[in-house]
């Protein structure tokens, strides 16, 4: 491991999904940066995370469960994308400031999400961090699942997976059970995921499933932390 002392300052790309926990998981092992916190997007008309759906009060008990800092970057609904990248180009610089100089993604294997990534960074004194690209997505799914982690798919493109798979965990069976022209990861956006557990939280986070929706041509499904009353 390097030493703390020499180690760069990280924050990671916390999009409340199975990939970025995996990615926060690696560099932690790796130890070769120091990870001071998480970035996340919220979509302020529904408090929840933007893509992915899930409640804001789920992604800071993660953040409590990590032992985190977490930074909020809150958008519009709808939200263009000049307002998205001048929220986040605000973010990074005061993250530079902070002494930042890394910023981990999950990303696997798509060209294009990875090159804006640089691009956006480039310039910034933040160097972007890709710990699990390029790595055969079948076996890295099965490698999440053997090391403990939970996740249940919260977010689903019905156009190119059946909406019955919304809220379904992210286990063996629905490895098995997905179309071969899904992707194991769900790295073209055909689902996204929340963690409630894993190696890189120090406890499992209670949560229970809420309603199925539909909505802007996704299906969502919620979840919610155990006990917490429904929404109004």
């Amino acid at each position: 491991m390097t030493p703390a002392a020499t180690r760069p300052k990280a924050i990671v790309s916390w999009s409340s999904g199975k990939d970025s926990a995996y990615a926060l998981w690696e560099v932690l092992r790796r130890g070769e940066i120091e990870v001071v916190g998480l970035l996340t997007t919220v979509t302020d008309a529904f408090d929840r995370v933007s893509m992915h759906g899930v409640r804001e009060e789920v992604l800071r008990a993660q953040a409590a469960a990590v032992g985190l800092p977490l930074h909020v970057v809150r958008i519009p609904y709808p939200c263009p994308n000049a307002v998205y990248e001048e929220r986040m180009a605000a973010i990074v610089h005061q993250l530079r400031a902070e002494g930042v100089a890394r910023m981990v993604f999950g990303d696997l294997f798509l060209e294009d999400i990875r090159s804006y990534r640089e691009d956006r960074l480039r310039g910034t004194g933040i160097e972007p961090v890709f710990p699990l690209w390029g790595r055969p997505t079948a076996a890295l799914a099965r490698e999440m699942i053997d090391a403990g982690m939970v996740a249940h798919l919260v977010a689903i493109d019905p156009r190119v997976l059946p909406s019955r798979f919304a809220g379904r965990r992210f286990d063996r069976h629905l490895l098995a059970d997905l179309p071969s022209t899904v992707d194991p990861c769900g790295e073209r956006g055909e689902f996204h995921t929340c963690v409630s557990a894993g190696p890189m939280l120090r406890a499992p986070i209670p949560v229970e499933p809420g309603p199925v929706v539909e909505r802007d041509g996704f299906v969502f499904a919620d979840l919610r932390l155990a006990g917490a009353p429904p929404p109004p």
